[in-house]
This record gives structure tokens, sequence and C-alpha cells, in this order.
């Protein structure tokens, strides 16, 4: 069992109220306000290993390439989170940035790439890193190796635009 595979020690998927809550911006992008969340978070659309089923969840951008063609998402629940199962198993899919859709294929980050990320994140977000490593059960001090430590626990993914998708993903949404 790896770092990444101790989910013994992530939070417990929230329940009633709370997942309301947070399913709350799907609506929010189902009605065509992604745009109120910025370069924040994302729709990623993804399929279901077991059921074939759409499914959607909202997920914070760590990092964005400014030229648009790929994203970094973590996944805070660990590597048994069903979003991230289900990325493993059908990496193509669909997000929605904005109000823009994109097709994009799943790229799995290694624990070094994802100490570089966390590190970097911690730079430009220190009290929300401190924030998201303690919810995640993660001990942090501050410093940059502790965030290097943290990150190479966390399951990253970067989502990479399909070349020439933009026009072909309008017919879909």
């Amino acid at each position: 069992m790896t770092d990444r595979d101790a989910s013994h020690s992530r939070p417990k998927p929230p329940a009633g109220w709370r997942r309301l809550a947070l399913r709350l911006p799907i609506l929010l992008y189902r009605a065509g306000l992604g745009y109120l969340f910025g370069k924040r978070l994302l729709l990623l659309h993804h399929t279901g290993r077991v059921s074939d089923r759409d499914r959607m969840t909202v997920l914070e951008v760590v990092s964005c390439d400014p030229a648009g063609s790929s994203w970094t998402v973590a996944s805070g629940f660990g590597p048994r989170a069903d979003w991230y199962l289900n990325l493993r198993a059908q990496p193509k899919t669909l997000i929605r940035f904005g109000n823009r859709p994109h097709a994009v294929t799943a790229r799995f980050l290694s624990p070094e790439d994802g100490a570089e990320i966390m590190a970097d994140y911690a730079r430009r977000r220190p009290r929300t890193a401190r924030r998201l490593c303690a919810f995640m059960g993660l001990p942090v001090d501050g410093g940059e190796a502790s965030f290097r430590e943290a990150g190479r626990a966390i399951p990253f993914v970067r989502l990479q635009a399909a070349s020439g998708y933009d026009r072909a993903a309008r017919g879909h949404s």
C-alpha cells in the first residue's frame, strides 16, 4: 500500500445537506452560469465505471495552462474517490471550464509531480493550502518541505485538452 492508498486518514465524502451544498455548483453550470466560478472550478463529466451512466462533479482547479490546454485537479478524498476511479477506467472525457466545453484526456501524475504542484499551490495560496491539507488529514507545518510531502500523498490529475475539439464540443453541450 502506497502513501496515496492510505485513504483511512482521508475524510469521508459528505452526506446529507453538506453533499447537497457541494453539488449546488453543478446546477449553476447546468444553468449556464459556470463563468461565476472564474478560473477556480471546472465541471467534470465522467462515466460510471460500474453503472456506465454519465456523472458530473465540480473540482477545484489547482493550476491551469494559460493557453487553456490543460487543467490540474486533485482528489481530496484520495485515490478511491468515484470520479478518480472513473477517470482511471475511462480517461477520455469532457469538462466545462467557465461556459466552454473541452474534450480532455486524464493523465495521472506521479508523486514527485504532486510534490511540485503542491509546493507551487502553497506559494500561491498558503492559507487555502494549509486548510486543504488539514481537511485531508495531512500534517503540514507551513514549510515547503511539508507541502511537498503532502503533495506526494495527494492524487493529482492533469486534464489535457484534445486538439481541435472546441468546435465539436459545442455540438454536444
